[in-house]
C-alpha cells in the first residue's frame, strides 16, 4: 500500500530493544538474539503501525472525516478475526477499568463527605481532628487535602504554591 504523503521515516529503532528481545524471547527464539534479527522486527513492526494508521485515515477520509477514530481501526481489521478480537477485548477491559475506577473513586468520595457530615470521626462527637496540614480519619489515618489547580497544570498562577 502506498503511503498518501511520503514523510522521511526517522532512522534507527523505534522500539526498546531489550522489549524487542523479549517478544522474540516469547515466541522462542534464543534468549540472546542477532541484533540483525531485532532490528528486522522493529523495522516490520513499525511499517505495521504506519501502514494500519494509513489504512484507517483512508477510511476516515472515505467516511469524510478528518479525524480518525477507533472504528477506522476496527474497520481496518475487520477481516482478520484474531486481531480484531483482540482488539475488542482489551477496549472492553479497558472500559471496564475505568468504570470500575470511577466507582470507586465516586464511592470513596461519598463516604468521606457523609463521614464529615455526619461529624463522627476519631474523637467521637467532636469530630476529625486537624494535624499537619491533613485530617484524622475514624481508623486514625491521615487523609490528604486536596489541591486545586489552574489551568494549564500550574497550581497558583505558576507561583508553586498550592491553593488549599
Amino acid at each position: 500500500m502506498t503511503e498518501p504523503r511520503m514523510r522521511l521515516r526517522q532512522k534507527g529503532q523505534q522500539f526498546p530493544q531489550n522489549e524487542l528481545a523479549g517478544f522474540l524471547l516469547a515466541f522462542g527464539d534464543e534468549a540472546d538474539p542477532l541484533p540483525e534479527t531485532i532490528r528486522c522486527l522493529d523495522e516490520i513492526v513499525t511499517d505495521y503501525i504506519i501502514e494500519s494508521c494509513h489504512a484507517a485515515a483512508a477510511t476516515a477520509h472515505h467516511a469524510r472525516r478528518a479525524k480518525i477514530k477507533l472504528d477506522d481501526f476496527k474497520f481496518m481489521l475487520r477481516r482478520d478475526n484474531s486481531k480484531l478480537g483482540r482488539v475488542s477485548e482489551m477496549l472492553e477491559t479497558d472500559k471496564e477499568l475505568k468504570r470500575k475506577r470511577r466507582a470507586f473513586d465516586t464511592d470513596e468520595g461519598k463516604v468521606a463527605t457523609e463521614a464529615e457530615a455526619e461529624g463522627v470521626g476519631a474523637a467521637g462527637a467532636g469530630g476529625d481532628k486537624e494535624k499537619d496540614g491533613g485530617k484524622e480519619d475514624a481508623e486514625g489515618g491521615k487523609k490528604k487535602k486536596k489541591r486545586k489547580m489552574k489551568k494549564g497544570g500550574k497550581k497558583n498562577g505558576g507561583e508553586g504554591e498550592n491553593v488549599v
